[in-house]
């Protein structure tokens, strides 16, 4: 059974989560079958080679990037970088202000995380609007460092979040709705 057939499998859809209206998709049954979450971070990771692009850095967003970037990093054998939410990494930070799906929030990368010319891959959970992924562009941006593209397990294309990251490629698995 390919990838794609597995994750729609153990989606769960969380109807008006977290306000009427919204058909949440929880993600977080993947993470009780080990096999899975291995051989979802490895074709986020092939798709990646098969692009071409050679990152320097994975940089993971809070939350759920955090649960597959440092695996892909590690089957790519190159650094882990996390992006925070606001005060929740110590030392000096560059900050981002950014609109989601429900409001506001704000996000944080240690000023010495990334070096000059890195070339990262932005990883994530879901593309849906893009605000988030956007967010952490810009604080790549700021680092001066090059991101050559967006992955992500999950993508919601009737909310056409890519047309907000149209700079840069976006790498998904799996797609709700055109």
């Amino acid at each position: 059974m390919d990838i794609v057939t597995r994750l729609s499998k153990v989606v769960k859809d969380c109807p008006d989560f977290p306000r009427k209206g919204i058909l949440f998709k929880d993600i977080m049954p993947i993470f009780n079958d080990p096999d899975l979450v291995r051989d979802t971070c490895q074709s986020l990771v092939d798709q990646i080679i098969h692009s071409g692009e050679r990152p320097d850095v994975i940089i993971g967003i809070e939350a759920r990037g955090f649960l597959i970037g440092p695996i892909m990093a590690q089957q790519l054998k190159i650094p882990f970088v996390p992006i925070r939410k606001k005060g929740k990494l110590p030392r000096e930070c560059y900050s981002v202000k950014y609109e989601k799906e429900y409001g506001f929030d704000e996000f944080d990368i240690q000023i010495d995380a990334l070096k000059e010319g890195d070339k990262v891959v932005l990883v994530d959970d879901l593309l849906a609007t893009g605000g988030t992924l956007e967010a952490a562009k810009k604080l790549c941006d700021k680092s001066k460092a090059e991101v050559l593209s967006h992955c992500v397990v999950f993508e919601l294309e009737f909310l056409k979040g890519r047309d907000r990251l149209r700079d840069t490629s976006v790498i998904s698995l799996v797609k709700y709705g055109g």
